[in-house]
């Protein structure tokens, strides 16, 4: 007679998917699989743009990656540039402020802008959960606003730094972090007094369990990006948490953001796209004293520049952000 045939082994907790986003990753109840975004290149001199690059470690939880131009002559060595704080994405899980997609975006918009950029390396969800990405970058911004009286461990904040054009941004995940940070300064300030000049957001990683317009672009990514803030911040309350959502009744007036200007770009084919439209809108109508101004690269997705970063869309983008920078 025959055995009898044996049950499969029963599946174990590691084998259980909490969330995945493939081909980037995949999430089990009791470790991470990513698949995107982790790559390391070493910060280096680019021989196509001139643009040097060099890691600092500002505590056991936060790093930065520093791009400075190219400085051809006495007179350049001795300029004060823009500071551009960056705050990467990848939904609060994937992404480095040094991977090739990262290092290779700044390598070209640093040459571009003619401005210094200070690339934050946050914690990563799910391993550290939402808040971990707010705390890590808040403690960048008081680092690289500590050099503003003219002194710290930074030679190049000390030395090509001006402070009177201190710019955040950061793209989707990195663009929800950049505005906490603008409304946390209004509540806290800065180191010797540091002043946000500006806010540069893009395609910015902004939820809500009001519909929008283009929620219907891609219903399965958008269902995913629910789920995903869910698995990122398990403490959360869901879609209306004025984390993920500070338009929603409750979430701190959009009057109190701490700068003088706000520059929005959003995609014509973003799932996002209206949710940072309706940012805009929400900002120029709140009271705010600043001045704000929206840009949309038409037909183009979620971070489509760091996609296709040479593309006519890209390259406007990026010269929006520049002229942005330098007025």
């Amino acid at each position: 007679m025959d055995a009898a045939p044996t049950a499969p082994p029963a599946a174990s907790a590691d084998d259980e998917i909490v969330y995945e986003s493939m081909p980037c990753i995949r999430i089990y109840k009791n470790r991470v699989e990513r698949y995107f975004g982790s790559e390391f290149v070493a910060a280096s001199t680019d021989a196509a743009t001139g643009v040097a690059s060099h890691d600092r470690v500002i505590s056991s939880n936060v790093s930065a990656r520093l791009y400075l131009p190219r400085l051809d002559d006495s007179a350049a060595a001795k300029a004060k540039l823009p500071v551009l704080v960056y705050y990467h994405g990848g939904g609060f899980c994937l992404g480095s402020a040094f991977n090739p997609t990262f290092h290779a975006y700044f390598n070209t918009f640093a040459a571009l802008a003619n401005a210094l950029v200070v690339s934050v390396e946050y914690r990563l969800a799910p391993e550290h959960p939402v808040p971990a990405a707010y705390a890590d970058s808040w403690e960048a911004l008081a680092w690289v606003a500590g050099h503003a009286a003219g002194d710290g461990d930074e030679a190049w904040l000390v030395d090509h730094a001006d402070f009177s054009r201190l710019y955040l941004g950061g793209e989707s995940a990195g663009s929800n972090i950049a505005h906490h940070m603008a409304m946390r300064v209004a509540e806290e300030g800065l180191p010797h007094g540091a002043k946000i000049r500006g806010l540069v957001m893009i395609h910015p990683y902004f939820l809500g369990t009001n519909r929008v317009a283009s929620d219907d672009l891609d219903p399965a990514v958008r269902e995913s990006l629910g789920s995903l803030w869910r698995v990122m911040c398990p403490a959360t309350t869901g879609e209306d948490d004025p984390l993920i959502n500070p338009l929603v009744d409750g979430a701190p007036a959009l009057d109190a953001l701490a700068c003088d200007r706000v520059l929005v770009c959003i995609g014509e084919g973003d799932v996002l796209r209206d949710r940072g439209r309706a940012y805009y809108d929400r900002l120029t109508s709140s009271g705010w004293r600043g001045e704000a101004e929206i840009w949309q690269a038409p037909e183009k997705g979620h971070t489509f520049h760091l996609l296709e970063p040479h593309c006519d869309a890209a390259i406007a983008q990026d010269k929006v952000i520049s002229g942005f920078l330098n007025r």
